[in-house]
């Protein structure tokens, strides 16, 4: 069985057990999967009944594909995801991405769990993602193409869509919770960064910094579907604070915020 034929079957397990075809889908990033039990008529789905779905293994991701509405629209939550640091390769990191594109989904939010490199952030800070630096040292789309995928050589140049993020400003102001904006690095990890390479990492214009993300939203712009992506910086890189880092910091931060995180979701999705 190709890669084309294992998403197509997880993409048609997912039509005919969810009760209809999500138009937006939302991925979760650590500790923010609470949004995914807030959709209403919602039908849970989890990772591993999906054929050829890849398990996360990662504390704060639950591994469930959640299909319900938020208002008017019809959304797909995915709670948990992929990491290549898990040994996954780059096609099972990109695999969910690639049935929500042949689901039909046109607008896919990524949302992750990111250390603030900019000191001008706080912890708790909501950042919408204008671009972004791969060092991963891997892309997604390498080797043959499949052109029912997209195109050989796929333009990034609006990677994340300026209609999108002017909306997510547009609620953040409604709500009165302001929202950052930066530039995102994906590494591989799965250790977190030195205090020199967070040094070097501001010098080259990241804001942020995460584990995921950069290959899902290739392979998104691969497929055409429009993409929106937050940060919410659950913690400052290594060397902005004299402390180490841990995980439980990045949960204990992600659940702070969940109120705000939520609103703005929801808020997004009713415009988008």
């Amino acid at each position: 069985m190709t890669y084309y034929d294992q998403v197509r079957e997880a993409m048609q397990y997912v039509r005919e057990e969810a009760p209809y075809v999500p138009e937006i889908a939302v991925v979760l990033g650590s500790g923010l999967g609470d949004f995914a039990s807030g959709l209403n008529g919602a039908v849970s789905l989890p990772y591993r009944g999906i054929p050829h779905w890849p398990a996360s293994t990662v504390p704060g991701h639950e591994g469930r594909l959640v299909v319900g509405d938020v208002g008017e629209r019809k959304v797909a939550a995915l709670s948990g995801r992929a990491h290549a640091y898990e040994g996954h390769p780059m096609s099972a990191v990109t695999f969910s991405t690639r049935v929500m594109g042949l689901l039909g989904v046109q607008v896919i939010i990524y949302t992750n769990a990111a250390g603030g490199i900019n000191t001008a952030f706080g912890q708790g800070a909501l950042m919408i993602i204008d671009d972004h630096i791969n060092l991963t040292g891997q892309n997604p789309l390498i080797g043959p193409n499949d052109d029912r995928f997209g195109p050989r050589f796929p333009d990034m140049t609006d990677a994340y869509s300026k209609r999108l993020r002017r909306i997510a400003d547009e609620v953040a102001a409604s709500q009165c919770a302001p929202v950052a904006h930066g530039v995102y690095v994906g590494l591989l990890g799965p250790s977190y960064e030195t205090p020199a390479e967070i040094r070097y990492l501001r010098s080259i214009g990241a804001d942020a910094v995460g584990m995921s993300t950069v290959p899902e939203v290739v392979v998104a712009r691969h497929m055409g579907m429009e993409v929106l992506g937050i940060s919410c910086i659950t913690n400052m890189a290594a060397g902005v604070l004299d402390q180490p880092l841990v995980h439980v910091e990045v949960m204990e931060t992600a659940r702070r915020v969940r109120g705000k995180f939520v609103a703005l979701l929801e808020g997004v999705i009713a415009r988008a």
